[in-house]
């Protein structure tokens, strides 16, 4: 069974309903099945299942074997068009083996090349460093929203037009400025494919200024006018979403944290003794070297009013014996709820480009900060800032260094009373400024 060198045509001897029935010698010995020209079928068993692959035989100039591909994935027709290819190539004075292994090293070369695969090894070498958080959202959008659609393409050969559709494409899924960031992560996966010498250029500076922030990320809206908040907790009061999504709700309004800091509370943080809430420094919003230190010192210590320990002692009962104080479906209870869930909220009752999760940070902030008594500030504004957790601004570090002093937290403890005590009065109807305004 060997090939010559003429690659004239050949009489084939197979069919499909002869090469399905094809078995082995019944001493179990492999068997060959010829089709003609060199090509023929190897056919061997293990005892229980039988193995089929198709080989060629030929000569340059001693004798060698090509393996063409296992049967079924390589039907008849496709091992004979493989077979004229390799003939073809045996003309030439091609050898059909070195030819097949050119053409795999050369695959691999492309595919180690791709965005996908530079993308893979930069997440390896830059995401080390970052935050659990940014690494799973950085690698989700890239799963999700990139490599479908350029993962496979030659980091050196994309163009700017590829990529203005899949960043177009994500900015009409998602309202805030996710697809900004990718373009970012985008820019960085090229600039360090620049830098390995797998490409020539970053094409993403072309695309500056091309893309605008989604318009809820631009205004982050928040709702301060004192009527208008009382109107929002009475519409909190009457949602009638889930039992967790409600508390979740009224405790925003109450901390002044971060959606995600709020919603991925653990019952381990919570003293309700002590009355306050404890998150360490790998759950804020902090430098990643920080937040890998973990340094106990930097506890974010949030006083607990009476109104927030009343929330708290009604959801015990239910999520009390878990991790997570905020349950997610019922399918996924070992997990929080999700992060959008506050956002969901305020959107079906009627809020939508008026208010955020994230703007009961801004409404707590202003009205803290408008009110005055007996011509004075009712509030420090470090207070306010260590309240919000601001520990990076230079101008209030001297307060956050002392922010666990006993101090300082019972000072922050009677404002937060006093702001818990003023939303209650906000949605009564009651009086909207108990305080003395600056202008008298």
């Amino acid at each position: 069974m060997t090939a010559n060198l003429d690659a004239k045509p050949c009489k084939r001897k197979l069919t499909d309903s002869l090469v399905k029935v094809t078995k082995p010698h019944k001493d179990g010995k492999p068997r060959n099945y010829s089709d003609g020209g060199g090509l023929y079928l190897h056919v061997t068993t293990n005892g229980k299942t039988t193995g089929r692959v198709w080989r060629y035989n030929y000569r340059l100039p001693k004798q060698k074997t090509l393996t063409i591909g296992s049967y079924p994935d390589v039907s008849l027709k496709l091992a004979r068009e493989r077979h004229e290819e390799a003939r073809a190539l045996l003309a030439r004075g091609i050898d059909p083996s070195v030819y097949k292994r050119e053409l795999q090293a050369n695959q691999a070369d492309a595919d180690s090349n791709s965005f996908e695969a530079v993308a893979r090894e930069w997440f390896v070498n830059h995401l080390a460093h970052k935050s659990q958080t940014h690494q799973t959202r950085t690698v989700s959008y890239m799963e999700r929203d990139v490599f479908p659609y350029i993962g496979k393409r030659p980091i050196a050969e994309l163009k700017p037009r590829e990529l203005i559709t899949v960043i177009e494409r994500i900015q009409k899924r998602i309202t805030h400025d996710t697809h900004l960031k990718v373009l970012g992560s985008i820019g960085q996966i090229c600039r360090y494919a620049v830098a390995t010498g797998r490409a020539e250029t970053d094409p993403t500076p072309s695309l500056r200024g091309l893309f605008k922030p989604g318009e809820e990320e631009r205004q982050m809206p928040a709702i301060t006018d004192p009527i208008e908040v009382g109107r929002l907790l009475r519409a909190i009061d009457n949602y009638h979403g889930n039992f967790y999504t409600v508390c979740a709700l009224k405790l925003s309004a109450l901390v002044m944290l971060r959606p995600g800091e709020l919603i991925e509370a653990e019952w381990s943080e919570i003293h309700l003794d002590n009355q306050t809430w404890e998150i360490e420094v790998r759950r804020m919003k902090a430098p990643t070297r920080i937040k890998q230190a973990n340094n106990p010192k930097n506890k974010h210590i949030i006083p607990l009013s009476a109104q927030a320990l009343a929330i708290f002692e009604e959801l015990r009962p239910l999520s009390g014996h878990k991790k997570y104080v905020f349950q997610g479906m019922p399918n996924n209870r070992d997990n929080p709820m999700n992060r959008s869930t506050v956002n969901v909220a305020l959107k079906r009752m009627g809020f939508h480009g008026q208010m955020t999760a994230h703007g009961f940070r801004g409404m707590a902030s202003s009205l803290l900060n408008s009110m005055y008594v007996e011509g004075r500030k009712r509030w420090d504004e470090s207070l306010v800032e260590q309240q919000l957790g601001h520990k990076e601004k230079n101008a209030i570090k001297a307060a956050y260094d002392r922010a666990d002093c006993p101090v300082y937290v019972d000072v922050r403890r009677d404002m937060m009373q006093v702001w818990a005590d003023y939303l209650d009065q906000l949605r009564a109807g009651g009086q909207v400024i108990p305080f003395q305004t600056k202008g008298k």
